[in-house]
């Protein structure tokens, strides 16, 4: 698998040329560049990664009201994280009182 220089997309091969559909950058093909790329095959599993479980021991709070209608609640605790392939990141809430989750709007 080959990116474009120019845009970072990912290339396609057209021939003996590597073709961004993004940008319409091309670059010739080097075969010993592309026997030195590992194929999939040949890549290692390392199994499912352990993921965190973010709602465990959060002790962060603030004054944020809860949108459940029934629950007066003012304060939930946060947590940021990363949105996926994006460059920034997204504050959910829980509420403290009734444990509903919602993110910043």
């Amino acid at each position: 698998m080959r990116f474009c220089d120019e845009c970072g997309s990912m290339m396609h091969t057209e021939g003996n040329r590597w073709a961004c559909r993004s940008c319409e950058n091309e670059e010739p093909r080097d075969s010993r560049a592309e026997a030195a790329m590992t194929t999939q095959d040949g890549q290692q599993d390392d199994g499912t990664p352990d993921v965190a479980d973010a709602t465990q021991d959060t002790t962060e709070t603030m004054q944020e009201p809860c949108p459940v209608e029934d629950c007066d609640s003012d304060r939930a605790s946060y947590e940021m994280l990363p949105k996926p392939g994006g460059s920034y990141e997204v504050r959910l809430f829980t509420c403290v009182e009734c444990g509903h989750k919602w993110r910043e709007s």
